[in-house]
């Protein structure tokens, strides 16, 4: 079975793809060759001829998408997005993890809309966010005194375990 895949473009587009094909078949070209030109399966230009003998230029002109409408529109979903390159404490959260329940309370707040907090994990899989958990730091690490302590006792203990075994 041949699956096939819809164009990338906006609908808008993929209309003036359609019409400028149904226009080259009309100037004299074959079949194949503006599906060349078009870089689409012939297939797809006999399907777009067909549609525009049966119902006329209507026939080639984009059709809603069928499926529940989006609950955040583009502009959102990116500011959604830029929150997650953001700490979660900028934003009030006590920690620094992200969780889809705080991301669901966050855009609940920014916007009147309700997501459940188990739907969010695959839309952020879909726009390219993966599963991740900040390394966990305790509060009272102090970094200088950490490579002091590498620089003093770490070398005093390894080299004292290196001398005081038996040859």
């Amino acid at each position: 079975m041949l699956i096939s895949m819809r164009s990338k473009g906006s609908p808008v587009e993929l209309e003036h793809r359609r019409v400028l094909a149904l226009e080259r078949i009309l100037d004299g070209y074959s079949t194949q060759e503006v599906a060349d030109f078009m870089a689409v399966d012939a297939s797809s230009v006999r399907r777009w001829v067909s549609a525009f003998h049966r119902h006329g230029l209507p026939g080639l002109l984009a059709r809603a998408i069928p499926g529940r409408p989006r609950k955040l529109n583009r502009t959102q979903e990116k500011i959604v997005c830029r929150w997650l390159l953001d700490s979660p404490t900028e934003y009030g959260f006590d920690t620094e993890l992200w969780t889809a329940a705080r991301l669901a309370e966050l855009i609940r707040q920014e916007w009147p809309i309700s997501f459940n907090p188990r739907y969010l994990p695959r839309w952020l899989r879909l726009q390219g966010f993966s599963p991740q958990k900040p390394e966990r730091v305790p509060r009272e690490r102090d970094p200088e005194a950490i490579a002091a302590w590498l620089e003093s006792e770490w070398v005093r203990i390894k080299k004292k375990r290196i001398g005081s075994m038996p040859t």
